[in-house]
């Protein structure tokens, strides 16, 4: 027995001597802390072994002070790095001025927040319609208000009720909420919490020859991820978008692009849409994760005829568009929506999808493809990635998942070259390590924003 504690100590030295930030032991104070919190979590997710307690730029640290390069921004969040100096500062006088006083009173920041939204949105090419906000908390929560939008407007235009279903597409992850799960088709996911809101009808992603019978007159909404983050980094055709437009248009039906995860300046504009000719443009645009860099705040920004089918007490919220969260946003939305920001993210696409090719001319039968536009990016392997996450993360690279063995890149928009050069360096060495040695590294579950255990 003691000999086989000491051969596992030794194996530990030699683990920790080769590896940059190899997973903390059993008897770390990381482990420590889990094991002092965790009986009192109700247990939603699995979570790799690090603990987080300091970030910085596009740097994250664990409690035993040990560096890590972040190419997750906390699931598409963190657009302008962890802790922004500018951000923290406003935070701390925001909070010593006034936090919350509810939507029962005006504030002079809920309103600032919806008209930068608004006129930035137009300015920028991109839903030239678009004409008023409604801010919230939360991306799910985004997408519960424009559904919510796009039954009112059914009704509006059916008394009846007949006018009621809401189409979305498989592969499409819109929140956990009652509304935006069952928007979300996949059984995996709706089956522990059946049955779901009634209404709901699901079609084949980029598929237009279904469109027609897809979307029909009893069909008041359409929502849609023109690219699908957590389904896999799938890219919506401009021919598809646009036949969806068309057919909204024909049936009376509200379009609703979810924008969550790919908008904000994640694409190279400021909207993942932004490029598509108005015939394209959405009735309803959903937003949220780097709306507030790490600060929860969602909005869904409306035309001014789905505005005007919404009526006092139809919707509302008590946190959302508190003079906190707005403020920030409101900075934030003023960065993301910059030329230097968006430029940037153009060219240090260039950068990743070169080391990409590279990576799949040494592994062509494990790298099959890659998706994606800007810094929103997804290698599909033929395998299981999570050994390769594993791999990266005890060298001091920080990855996550997608869809199905699909590696995920999402890192800060603020990410330097050479920080992308040296997470790349580090996810060659993983990936050597894991399919070129003899070496078995274990897979590590929960690295997905919508995963099963």
């Amino acid at each position: 027995m003691l000999r086989t504690y000491h051969m596992d100590r030794i194996d530990n030295v030699q683990k920790e001597a080769s590896l940059a930030t190899p997973d903390p032991s059993s008897d770390s104070q990381t482990s420590r802390l889990v094991g002092q919190s965790t009986p009192y979590m109700v247990p939603t997710y699995v979570r790799p072994p690090p603990m987080f307690q300091k970030g910085e730029g596009c740097f994250l640290w664990d409690v035993e002070n040990r560096q890590y390069l972040d190419f997750t921004s906390g699931i598409a969040v963190n657009a302008l790095g962890h802790c922004d100096p500018e951000m923290s500062k406003l935070l701390a006088q925001q909070a010593q001025t006034l936090v919350h006083t509810s939507n029962l009173y005006h504030n002079p920041w809920t309103g600032a927040l919806s008209k930068l939204l608004v006129e930035k949105t137009v300015e920028s090419g991109a839903m030239t319609d678009a004409a008023r906000a409604f801010i919230c908390n939360s991306g799910s929560e985004a997408n519960e208000a424009a559904i919510k939008f796009a039954r009112k407007c059914g009704r509006t235009a059916d008394e009846s009720g007949n006018k009621h279903e809401i189409v979305s597409f498989h592969n499409s992850f819109h929140g956990r909420t009652m509304g935006s799960l069952s928007a979300t088709p996949n059984p995996k996911y709706q089956k522990p919490f059946g049955p779901m809101v009634p209404g709901f009808r699901y079609g084949n992603y980029n598929d237009i020859d279904a469109v027609n019978d897809l979307v029909t007159d009893k069909t008041c909404g359409v929502i849609i991820e023109p690219i699908q983050g957590e389904g896999g980094v799938n890219v919506a055709t401009d021919d598809f978008l646009l036949a969806l437009r068309r057919r909204c248009t024909e049936v009376g039906a509200v379009l609703i692009y979810d924008e969550i995860q790919c908008g904000l300046g994640r694409t190279g504009t400021m909207w993942a849409h932004g490029a598509l000719p108005k015939e394209a443009h959405p009735d309803v645009l959903t937003t949220a994760k780097a709306l507030g860099n790490g600060f929860p705040i969602g909005a869904t920004i409306v035309t001014e005829n789905v505005s005007s089918k919404i009526v006092t007490g139809d919707h509302g919220t008590t946190f959302g568009g508190n003079p906190l969260g707005s403020r920030l946003a409101h900075y934030i939305v003023g960065r993301l929506s910059g030329a230097e920001i968006q430029d940037g993210v153009i060219q240090k696409e260039k950068v990743f999808r070169k080391r990409f090719e590279q990576l799949k001319q040494k592994y062509p039968d494990v790298i099959t493809e890659v998706r994606g536009r800007g810094l929103l990016l997804g290698v599909q392997l033929s395998q299981d990635p999570t050994p390769v996450i594993t791999a990266a993360r005890e060298r001091g690279l920080l990855i996550i998942t997608c869809g199905t063995n699909t590696l995920r890149f999402v890192p800060p928009l603020i990410i330097s070259e050479p920080e992308i050069e040296q997470g790349m360096d580090i996810l060659e060495d993983a990936m050597k390590a894991v399919f070129r040695t003899d070496e078995h590294i274990p897979g590590t579950d929960g690295q997905q924003e919508m995963r099963a255990s």
